[in-house]
């Protein structure tokens, strides 16, 4: 229990943290930062958009970590913690493509297009559904877990070519921008909120493996053969 305590402290931590955080990040990105010289306003979607990737990465890499040392080590804890971290990355990758397609409208002109960023994204997406489709349609607690930390360990190997495609391929994505070819007030607001969207993905991650974690040991509890509940 002294894990689940350490994680509930560090995860409120976290969501006291975000609140003044997001605050900011909003005064900064809607009021203080300067629109764009190409795009205007339409850009400060940006300020979400980018910043939900940063979660997505943080929570898939958790799962990833997760999945592989439970696979090695067979700690319900790391299969607790690896779930609770896909289901938050699954939260942001959706949020990511819902901005993104919001944002390549006025761009664009269409909502969506099989471009490789956003392919590789939406696959990525379909597959980490597949580990919630694992998790909900196994019943035995040990079997479940190897096999959705298979899933999300190949699930991560996407991951990498999220990020590099569009240097890999003709894309109508933008490259990743360096610091020194924005303004430094955009610079500013934006990591301002990937900072605060870190804290958030960390603050759910943690609350939802503290359930995760009692539905967990409730379920092995109600699989104990009769008499040995008590042991």
């Amino acid at each position: 229990m002294a894990q689940g305590q350490r994680i509930d402290t560090l995860g409120k931590i976290a969501g006291y943290l975000a609140v003044p955080a997001l605050a900011i990040g909003l005064y900064l990105a809607l009021e203080w930062a300067p629109p764009s010289v190409d795009m205007g306003n339409v850009q400060r979607i940006m300020y979400v958009h980018f910043p939900s990737w940063i979660a997505v990465a943080i929570a898939y890499l958790t799962a990833f970590v997760c999945s592989v040392a439970y696979l090695i080590r067979r700690r319900p804890g790391l299969d607790y913690m690896a779930h609770a971290a896909v289901e938050v990355g699954v939260l942001f990758n959706i949020t990511g493509l819902i901005t993104g397609s919001i944002w390549g409208r006025p761009t664009w002109g269409v909502w969506w297009t099989w471009d490789p960023r956003l392919t590789t994204t939406a696959l990525m997406l379909v597959i980490f559904l597949g580990y919630l489709a694992v998790r909900a349609f196994l019943d035995d607690p040990d079997n479940r877990a190897r096999i959705a930390a298979l899933v999300a360990t190949i699930g991560f190997l996407n991951l990498p070519i999220v990020y590099f495609s569009v240097r890999w391929w003709r894309t109508l994505h933008q490259p990743q921008s360096s610091p020194e070819t924005v303004d430094p007030q955009i610079v500013t607001a934006l990591r301002v909120m990937m900072l605060t969207f870190a804290l958030i993905a960390a603050y759910l991650i943690s609350r939802r493996y503290l359930l995760a974690r009692i539905e967990g040991e409730r379920e092995r509890v109600e699989l104990q053969p009769e008499g040995q509940g008590g042991q």
